[in-house]
């Protein structure tokens, strides 16, 4: 198992120094946020060291020589949109700088981008499956002609108001995970595992590694730390943000011995990611850094 880092936390670097900084920490790969070059739309978003609308075979071939010079993998093309978005416009924005990063995932060799299938946040479940397949069958179809892999998070980007009602990726719990891949049957469609949106939804984390093993293409490292107390106070239907924080791993609820375990039971020796979304270590980029050693001293404890 190669342990890295999702690169949306170094917003302040390009993507040689944002590879200096992967190597410099001792990690051994990376996946690297790919948005279209505009201003963000939110936090983490709007990131992108590998710009691939203008991406050529030179400058490919140039990205991966420098990562590899310091013995660094790049893991993935991540890019978190909503392809499923109401908005038919910014719909047809995602799905097209999707396909720009699958052209450009085949072009650099990777072969796996990082996404959402995104969602329809005022319709139904049953509406959003019709629609999923409509716009994720030909998304597949390229993808399985280029032999490049699709890895979804299962984040349900339900946090602060403006995502609600429904949240803006469909694929958040098993039940749906068995759905989706029922209607999407592509070798090429998986997941990119991430144990933290698990926790705050009160639904186990370490079950689903087993009964999905075979889809699982690509895993986070992400904790989260629910404050009882604030539950208490606002409840479930509340945005989640009022009674829960993204933590470092190893500061939140999630039992990383437990995860790693699953994770070693079922073979799993992929690219494994650290997501760094905490707000305690967003003083400057100093402190940025900071949070990456810490994370890695810590996770090194479980994966070598």
């Amino acid at each position: 198992m190669k342990l890295g880092i999702v690169s949306a936390i170094f917003d302040q670097s390009n993507f040689e120094e944002m590879i200096d900084i992967v190597a410099e920490k001792g990690l051994d790969c990376v996946e690297v946020a790919c948005w279209p070059v505009e201003k963000a739309t939110r936090r983490y978003a709007g990131v992108s060291h590998i710009d691939v609308t203008n991406l050529n075979e030179q400058t490919a071939q140039k990205i991966t020589d420098y990562a590899a010079s310091k013995n660094v993998e790049i893991s993935a093309l991540a890019y978190y949109p909503n392809p499923l978005d109401e908005d038919l416009q910014k719909r047809q924005a995602a799905i097209d700088h999707l396909y720009r990063l699958i052209d450009a995932a085949d072009l650099m060799g990777i072969h796996l981008v990082t996404t959402f299938i995104g969602r329809m946040q005022s319709k139904s479940l049953s509406e959003n499956f019709t629609e999923m397949v409509r716009v994720w069958k030909p998304i597949l179809k390229y993808a399985e002609e280029k032999n490049v892999r699709i890895a979804i998070e299962n984040c349900p980007m339900l946090f602060t108001e403006d995502e609600w009602p429904g949240g803006q990726n469909l694929m958040t719990t098993p039940a749906i995970w068995r759905e989706v891949f029922k209607r999407l049957d592509s070798p090429m469609l998986g997941l990119n595992y991430d144990p933290s949106h698990f926790v705050w939804q009160q639904i186990d984390y370490i079950a689903p590694l087993y009964e999905f093993k075979d889809k699982l293409f690509h895993v986070h490292y992400k904790d989260i730390k629910l404050y009882a107390e604030k539950l208490k106070d606002v409840g479930v239907m509340a945005t989640p943000l009022n009674y829960m924080s993204p933590k470092l791993p190893g500061l939140g609820d999630v039992n990383w011995a437990s995860y790693v375990s699953a994770l070693t039971d079922i073979g799993f020796d992929g690219y494994s990611c650290i997501e760094i979304e905490d707000k305690a270590f967003e003083k400057n980029y100093e402190d940025v850094k900071k949070s990456v050693t810490l994370s890695t001293k810590y996770l090194r404890n479980f994966v070598l």
